[in-house]
């Protein structure tokens, strides 16, 4: 199995998905998956959504995305040996497409699962929030992602990660006279208003904050800044850009609200806005799944699509091949030990009935 996992990544890859060009592999799940009886197929876009209808009490929603960033001289993929054992390497090894073949593998095999299941094959992850496609497939057909827990297969080496941290990007902005810089004093510097922020991000410490038995850290760091006209010439403007990544014991108006706390008395235009999302690993599927997979469970870092279930009321965790660390890299790969490790774990998970 492990290398049949390992022959399908690698064919996965070789399809280049970059977001915006997913119809060729959308093209390829539908095919596998349109002349299984066991399934019923929904295509939005390129979006590929495939059900079982066996009547069982509970449902879960397994998903991933079928995009990449834009490829870095990483394909086409390779098998490299490696003493800790093999891995596949090229654009998208990692996030996500392990997770991918995972997916299409088990929907194949998984005829009666002892819970129905909903696997999601969606589009346009790696880009704007607004062309997310499964954002777009709960606005089109909302009751196509209806289920009592989800697993996002985003890479985790193989472990779970609860809930994930929110994100939220704002832009603080000053205004300024322009003069000539030799005659500084006839304007006004905009970049030096500025200031009092930049202090504000240099005394921030990290607040590490637990919910639901798991401990998030949050982050609040200057990402860009930008002003000036020419050399020799005062700003009359300035921009600041933050990044505030904050733990899910908050709101997104919660979030809001600190930084409008932090940054008072400055013009702030908040650019973008992404929800936390509470573990739900209370929940008692949650707690089957962490028993079936047999490996405890951490906090998500970072942004994931699990947020869009947790609003809907769906509990998620992000379960997946590959270190998250080397998604988005040239040398992105995903060890195929993870590939069997994930799906031995969702096989015990839906023992067959």
């Amino acid at each position: 199995m492990s290398n049949a996992l390992a022959d399908l990544l690698q064919e996965i890859i070789d399809i280049e998905s970059v977001s915006g060009n997913e119809q060729a592999l959308a093209d390829l799940v539908e095919a596998r998956l349109s002349a299984l009886p066991h399934l019923s197929l929904t295509r939005d876009g390129d979006c590929i959504v495939a059900r079982t209808g066996l009547g069982r009490a509970e449902r879960v929603v397994i998903a991933g995305h079928l995009d990449t960033v834009p490829v870095l001289d990483n394909l086409p993929s390779r098998l490299v040996s490696r003493p800790e054992g093999d891995v596949v390497w090229g654009r998208g090894a990692c996030d996500m497409k392990g997770g991918v073949a995972v997916m299409l593998t088990l929907a194949e095999e998984l005829t009666a699962p002892s819970r129905d299941i909903t696997w999601i094959f969606y589009d346009h992850e790696e880009v704007e929030a607004a062309r997310n496609g499964l954002g777009r497939l709960a606005r089109n057909r909302p009751g196509l992602i209806v289920a009592d827990f989800a697993i996002l297969m985003e890479p985790t080496s193989a472990r779970i990660e609860g809930g994930c941290q929110g994100t939220i990007r704002v832009e603080l902005h000053a205004s300024g006279t322009a003069a000539h810089s030799a005659r500084a004093w006839m304007g006004h510097n905009a970049i030096h208003d500025l200031a009092p922020a930049l202090d504000v991000l240099a005394r921030y410490t990290s607040e590490e904050i637990e919910v639901e038995g798991l401990v998030f850290r949050e982050g609040l760091n200057a990402v860009g800044v930008s002003g000036g006209v020419a050399t020799n010439m005062i700003p009359p403007s300035a921009t600041l850009t933050v990044n505030y990544r904050f733990a899910p014991d908050k709101t997104s108006e919660q979030a809001l609200a600190r930084l409008a706390h932090w940054f008072d008395g400055f013009e702030m235009v908040v650019t973008d806005v992404s929800p936390a999302a509470r573990p739900g690993l209370d929940r008692s599927l949650a707690r089957e799944f962490v028993a079936s997979v047999g490996v405890g469970a951490g906090p998500k870092y970072g942004w994931t699509d699990v947020a869009r279930f947790s609003e809907l009321g769906v509990p998620a965790v992000n379960f997946g091949p590959g270190d998250p660390s080397y998604a988005h890299r040239a040398d992105e790969f995903c060890p195929v030990a993870d590939l069997e490790t994930c799906a031995g774990g969702l096989r015990r998970f839906f023992q067959q009935s």
